[in-house]
């Protein structure tokens, strides 16, 4: 067995030993090098741990030949030695974009599944070169320390039992495996930020900065995340406390901005707002109410939210836009 295979088989297995014997967990495989070898690593170490593994493939039909992709999946993982393996079809809806809606559509298709089988884990196979990614798409956003943080290694049934290795050791185990990944062809349409990220913005930053930036910024993810989950905890404490559709703006004006605004963005969600759809600029809006007060109208939200600041107080309710 050679290194990359050993890395990856390092890797996933104390996820497994977690896990208890009888335990069934699902893989999301979609054909890429990185869940391919994911998948591989976990059916050579699952068996002696008396884990069932399920992959699941989703066919998000984008493409022509999406179907056709989807049981080549299949019966790849069929010949690594899974006995049972799902096609998920799913139907994309664009309403936030077509990125955000398939991931939302295939996140939808893997809880649908898991909660079929009973299934404890599902497995991602997101790499630190996708960590790295995400941390700089989160910052172009300007979404906040949760952003920064990236991708968590474990995030309640999900798992990325890779975040530690790179995307050039998962092709050299797909490789050393005799595995053939696929090239899915959205992962070169530059129309897609993340895309841009990958083949342009990392390559420039390694050539003009020096080589490990993906590293660097995975590292910063962990830090910011050990951050973004205290400063969670803390707000959490106070908003278990409070009436998130009345709260008294002197007391949230006394409180650090960092927890204040946790505590204005669980409060906006609580009234009706989408997840994820509540921006920087939004939530600015709202801390005006708060702290630089001077006679302003209601402001306007996703989800026909509307916050207004009335005797002192900010009320929060959901009203047809």
């Amino acid at each position: 067995m050679t290194s990359a295979l050993v890395d990856l088989r390092n890797a996933v297995r104390p996820f497994l030993e977690n896990l208890t014997a009888g335990d069934c967990a699902l893989v999301a495989v979609s054909g890429g090098a990185d869940s391919l070898a994911l998948a591989y690593a976990l059916i050579k170490e699952a068996p002696a741990l008396a884990i069932t593994l399920i992959g699941v493939t989703v066919d998000h039909q984008l493409q022509s030949g999406s179907a056709d992709q989807a049981k080549k999946v299949q019966s790849t993982l069929k010949d690594m030695g899974y006995q049972e393996v799902l096609i998920e079809k799913v139907d994309i809806v664009e309403k936030s974009g077509l990125e955000a809606d398939a991931r939302a559509a295939r996140y939808a298709a893997l809880d649908s599944a898991a909660h079929a089988f009973g299934a404890s884990q599902i497995f991602l196979g997101h790499t630190r070169d996708d960590q790295a990614e995400t941390v700089l798409l989160g910052l172009a956003r300007g979404s906040g320390t949760r952003s920064l943080s990236g991708m968590a290694v474990v995030n309640g049934k999900y798992a990325r039992p890779l975040l530690s290795l790179t995307r050039e050791q998962t092709v050299a185990a797909c490789t050393e495996a005799d595995l053939k990944p696929w090239n899915d062809p959205h992962n070169e349409n530059e129309k897609f930020t993340r895309v841009k990220v990958r083949n342009k913005v990392l390559p420039i930053m390694e050539t003009e900065i020096g080589p490990g930036i993906a590293a660097a910024l995975s590292r910063s993810a962990a830090i910011l995340r050990d951050d973004a989950d205290a400063l969670d905890e803390m707000a959490q404490a106070v908003i278990s406390r409070v009436d998130l559709k009345d709260l008294d703006c002197a007391a949230l004006a006394e409180l650090p901005r960092a927890i204040r605004s946790r505590i204005l963005r669980a409060a906006i969600y609580a009234a009706g707002a989408p997840g994820g759809s509540i921006s920087a600029d939004h939530l600015a809006a709202v801390e005006a109410l708060v702290t630089s007060w001077h006679g302003q109208g209601e402001a306007s939200l996703p989800g026909g939210v509307k916050v207004a600041r009335i005797s002192g107080r900010l009320s929060l309710l959901a009203r047809p836009n």
